[in-house]
Parts: structure tokens; sequence; C-alpha cells
């Protein structure tokens, strides 16, 4: 009798579901035809309370997309919204205009139109695509990018893609935002507050707030969600993933959250964590991994034996609230777990950063132009900014050249910094040389200076910008402008 693999289990299973990634049919498999991914609204139930979001979803409802690496990214976009849209292929590296970004590389798409996108697919990784128009990221208008190896490995691919989702609208949220009152950084006593007697400033905010000299050091959340999903559940009825019994697992974990920070808990499980953003690492064992937004962690796991069910969980940064999916061998019990902890999750740092080593480093040369970056602004009327050494305007590049950026955040919040169209490794952290991992979006803590190296060889002009979409909309984003390039 053959031994049967993990992906021949898991076609046996019939497993369907967002979390588990299934065999694409009728697009590259066939040899470079067009998926039709539509924008479209769905419905959700949350907390036993019926929700209207959006979706990114193939024409027979599956979300996202799954290709290999070495064929062709061929996607016809239509819009089946009632406004406009353009949506961003968050980690890939296309030809500048077809980037997705509305303003930046694209007019927005209008309703009831298509647009067609066509680039070689160049490095395997988790990646995913969001909305890159308004406010549309809060409403759940994103889902999962995966480019599998040209060789799959013999291991099941678990998708965790996580939401932070409110029932008011985003322009509520965000006018709330603007509306509170300034509170980081101020020296203002805690004691008789009432959270809800404070528009726009979330609980979680006053509670996740580290305090030195009665003031106020750091702002953690300024944004009070209803829930916090993993592939659009609670834990209250989480995603429940068929897996073998001693089996090996790669878990693709995906932070589309709009604003919030998380912890991945395995548990009693101790994890490899292989890549970051997509790309690979040398590996770095634990049980607790942070994600800031915008990130993806690729983590390994070897199943026990056991038969229980394993739960993933994110705890929320600075927060009890959590959300999680889980790995379920057949005939496994399943026990309740509280979308509520006991204790807060943990508050984001570069701790793993500075032990991260990419497995495909920048070749070692001299910098070409070196930029100063200053992240500004703070909660008093919510303005948020970029401040460049180079002057007013977009970032100046030329084709060639080896860059690197020192990001210096002046502000009392962390900002996960995205940078379109490009890989960058992480070089120094506070001025400590270092040959980091290569990422897309790497996390700037409070009063901390990142500084990123990549080489410019992706002519156009490319979004640059925090990742906390509300900070991004309020103006914390700018652009990469190549020399040359109109």
């Amino acid at each position: 009798m053959f031994p049967v693999s993990r992906r021949d289990f898991l076609r046996g299973t019939g497993v369907a579901a967002l979390g588990t990634i299934l065999p694409l049919t009728g697009s590259w498999a066939a040899g470079g035809d067009v998926v039709t991914l539509r924008a479209e609204t769905r419905q959700l139930e949350i907390d036993g309370r019926a929700a209207t979001v959006f979706g990114l979803r193939q024409r027979d409802g599956r979300p996202g997309l799954t290709a290999k690496v070495g064929e062709d990214f061929a996607v016809r976009l239509e819009n089946a919204l009632g406004e406009p849209t353009s949506i961003h292929w968050h980690g890939l590296t296309p030809p500048w205009r077809q980037d997705g970004v509305s303003g930046v590389s694209q007019d927005p798409l209008p309703p009831a139109a298509s647009q067609d996108y066509r680039f070689p697919l160049t490095r395997a990784g988790s990646f995913w695509m969001h909305s890159h128009e308004g406010l549309q990221e809060q409403l759940l208008l994103a889902a999962p990018l995966i480019v599998e190896e040209a060789s799959p490995r013999d291991e099941q691919d678990v998708v965790v893609m996580l939401h932070d989702f409110s029932f008011r609208a985003p322009d509520e949220i965000l006018a709330a935002l603007k509306a509170a009152p300034a509170m980081g950084g101020h020296d203002m006593s805690m004691s008789g507050m009432d959270h809800g007697s404070m528009p726009g400033m979330s609980g979680a905010m006053m509670d996740g707030m580290a305090m030195s000299g009665g003031g106020m050091a750091m702002d953690v959340n300024d944004v009070e969600f209803d829930a916090y999903l993993a592939n659009d559940r609670t834990l209250d009825d989480p995603e429940q993933i068929m897996v073998e019994r001693g089996g090996r697992v790669r878990l693709r974990i995906i932070n589309a959250a709009a604003s919030t920070g998380f912890t991945v808990d395995l548990g009693s499980l101790d994890g490899s964590l292989i890549a970051v953003d997509g790309i690979p690492i040398a590996p770095v064992t634990g049980r607790r991994f942070p994600i800031a937004t915008a990130q993806r962690l690729d983590i390994r796991l070897e199943l026990p034996r056991d038969g229980m069910a394993v739960p993933i969980l994110a705890l929320r940064e600075g927060a009890p609230q959590r959300t999680g999916i889980l790995l379920c061998p057949p005939g496994a019990a399943i026990k309740a777990i509280s979308s509520r902890g006991d204790s807060a999750g943990p508050i984001l740092d570069l701790a793993l950063e500075r032990r991260l080593r990419s497995l495909e480093p920048l070749a070692p040369r001299p910098v070409d132009r070196a930029l100063t970056l200053a992240l500004t602004g703070g909660m008093a009327g919510y303005r948020w900014g970029l401040e460049a050494s180079s002057g007013p305007g977009p970032l100046p590049a030329k084709v060639g050249e080896r860059i690197e950026i020192a990001m210096v955040n002046r502000t009392m919040m962390a900002h996960p910094m995205h940078l379109h169209g490009h890989s960058f490794q992480v070089v120094a952290i506070d001025g400590q040389r270092m040959a980091g991992a290569l990422r897309d979006t790497v996390l700037v803590p409070p009063n901390t200076t990142v500084t990123i190296a990549f080489d410019a060889n992706n002519p156009g002009h490319w979004a640059f910008h925090c990742h906390l979409l509300y900070h991004m909309v309020a103006g914390m984003m700018t652009t990469l402008a190549y020399e040359g390039v109109t």
C-alpha cells in the first residue's frame, strides 16, 4: 500500500474553507487563462448580528487567488460594488501602472467596469490583496494572494486572515477620531474616566497606554472595534480546519486588519517561523510571534499525534480580545474558547525583528542615496504626516541606485510602514547595523529609528505609507518617484 501524502489527504477531505489552499482550476493551471475576480458585497454574521461587508471573490465564491511562481498573474478585476474601487496586490512587484493605487498608479475603477492585469510572478510567498480606495479596506475588501513554490512540499497550507471589524461606518470612525480630545503624551489623570464618555477614544487605548511619570508614554490602539476575526469568524464560532494527526502544517498568517497589531499564539506547540512578508528567513523557533498590520508570517508546525484540536490564536495588542482558528484532526474533541483572554496581548516591539536574517539578502554594495523620513503627528486633531530630508514632495529615486531610508518615529504610536513595488531589507535599528529580513512592511515603534535598504529597480511612482488605515488617510502617506518617470 502506497503512503498517502498530506496533499492527497487534503483532497480526500473535501475541505473548501478559506483556511485551506485548494488547487486553482480554470486559471494559471490551464495555461495562463485570465481569472475573473469580483469586488462585491457579501453578508456575514458576527456575534449574532448580520453585517454587510465587501469581498474579493472568484466567480465560484472562493476568496482571493492562488498561483505558482513562474506563471503569470492574469486577472480581470470586475467592480460589482456601487462605488469606485482599486485593488493593490500587496507584496508583489508589478509594473507601476498595475499596482492598483487610486491617484498614484491608476484612476479608480468605476462601478460595473473591469480592468485587466497581467505580469510575471517572480517570487513565491504569502501575499494579499486589498482596496486602496478611501476606507474600503475597513469593510473587509481584502483577500489572500498565495504564490506557491514551483515544486510543492509535502505539507498542508492553512491561511489565516485576520481582520478588525466595526458595525460603525468607517467614515464615522474617522470623524470620531478627529473630534476626540488629544491625550497621547499629555499629563492627564486616568482616575474616574469613563471610556464611553470619550468619543473616538477606545477602551483598549486607555487600558493599553504605558504610563510614565503620570503621563501617557505611548498610544497602542486608537480604535475600539466590535469584533476581531480570523477567516471572517470570531472565536465564538471559529473556523475548524481538518488536519492530519501528526501532520505538517504551514500556517500563512495575514494581518489584514485596518488598525490592529496581534501576537500569534501557538499555545504549547513550538513553531518554526520560516518566512516574513512572503520572503524566506533563517528559521526562528517559538510559540508566540508578533505581526503588525499588513505583515505576513509563515510558520511551520509539526502537529501532535494525540488527536487533540490545536487552537491558533491571535492576541490583540495591548488588550484582552483575541481571535483564531482550530486545527482539527479526525475525531478531535472541540472545546469552547472565549474571545476575551485573561490578560492583554503583548505590546509589539522589535525584539523578534532584531533576530531575523534573510535567506535572500541584498548583495553588498555602496549606498547611492540616503534619506531620512520623519514620522510625525498625534491624536490632536488626528493629524499624521511624513517629513523627508529631501524636502517636500515625493521621495527621489533613480534607476540603479541603492537607497537607504532611515524612518524616525517622532510620534507616540507605532507605525507599520509599507513601500509599494519593492522588497527592502532591514539594515539598522536605532543605528545598530544588521543584515535583517527582507520585507515590504516593517513596524517602527515610538521613539525608534528603523533603516531600510533597497535597489531602485522598478521605475514608477510608488506609494509609501503607514498601513494603519486611518493614519494613512489622515496624511501619513507619500510616494517614491523615479527620475524621468512622469
